[in-house]
Formats: C-alpha cells, sequence, structure tokens
C-alpha cells in the first residue's frame, strides 16, 4: 500500500504548522520563542515548526514532573498498570496514523513502523503494566492473633 503524503487528500495523518513543548500536561511555547522547521527524510522538505528549546525550557519540565512526584508516587500499582495499559491500547487503536507519521518523522519504510516500531512500543507499554503489577511491597509481618483475627 502506497500512503499518501500527511496533509493531503486521502491521507491518514496531518501536521499542524508548529508544535510547543508539552510540558504539565499542556502545550507551552518555549521560553525564548525560537523554533527550528523538521525536514522529513523522505522528500527533503520541512513539514513542521518545532521548539528549539533551552535550558530554560527544561528546567519548566523539571518544575512539572517534581510537581507531579507526590501525586504519582500515591496512586496504587493497580492505577498505575492500568494507565499504561490504555497508553497501549490507544497506541494500538491508532497504529497506523502513528506508523506513517513515524516514518514521515524519520524517513524509515512504512513496513517496518507498522510491523515493528509500532507494535513494539505498544509491547513495551503492556510489559511494564505487567512489570508494575508483578512488584510487591515488603510483606507486613502479623502477629498471631491478627493471623488468626477476623474483623
Amino acid at each position: 500500500m502506497i500512503y499518501a503524503k500527511p496533509g493531503s487528500e486521502g491521507a491518514v495523518v496531518s501536521f499542524k504548522p508548529r508544535y510547543g513543548n508539552f510540558i504539565g500536561g499542556q502545550w507551552v511555547e518555549p521560553v525564548k520563542g525560537q523554533y527550528f522547521t523538521n525536514t522529513t527524510p523522505c522528500t527533503g522538505e520541512g513539514f513542521t515548526e518545532i521548539p528549539r528549546s533551552t535550558a530554560e525550557d527544561i528546567e519548566l519540565a523539571l518544575d512539572a514532573a517534581h510537581a507531579a512526584k507526590d501525586a504519582w508516587g500515591a496512586t496504587s500499582v493497580t492505577e498505575r498498570s492500568n494507565m499504561l495499559l490504555k497508553i497501549a491500547d490507544r497506541i494500538e487503536a491508532n497504529l497506523e496514523m502513528l506508523a506513517v507519521a513515524e516514518t514521515w518523522e524519520n524517513g524509515k519504510a512504512v513496513r517496518e513502523t507498522l510491523a515493528a516500531d509500532i507494535p513494539l512500543c505498544v509491547d513495551h507499554f503492556r510489559y511494564f503494566a505487567g512489570c508494575i503489577r508483578a512488584q510487591e511491597a515488603a510483606p507486613q509481618k502479623l502477629t498471631a492473633t491478627q493471623c488468626l483475627s477476623y474483623p
């Protein structure tokens, strides 16, 4: 199958003219307002602008990560695992679109992104969701009375 160029008629993917940094759950402009053209190896043409991020942008991302740390740390093992499974499901549901976008961005043949790269990404999210569930906290030591009592 030959896919239509992103953004053209019949294309499975299109790109915005410009993207920001995704920090703290939202798209934000780079602190210094600098962008550069992202060029596709498929045609050698620019297809979108992306931030030329600086140390200030990295600090904003780190601040957001540190702010989210406590809430994430309090999230149960089950919830964490389920979040990763939902990400895997969303990637899988959008396999073709993501594979074509990845191909356009990096120039790799779409057959590889469709058959290997994106499916392996899905597999990794599911694998780590299982790993999270397999983790166990330190065993709690109970007294004989606690073991044998029923509330």
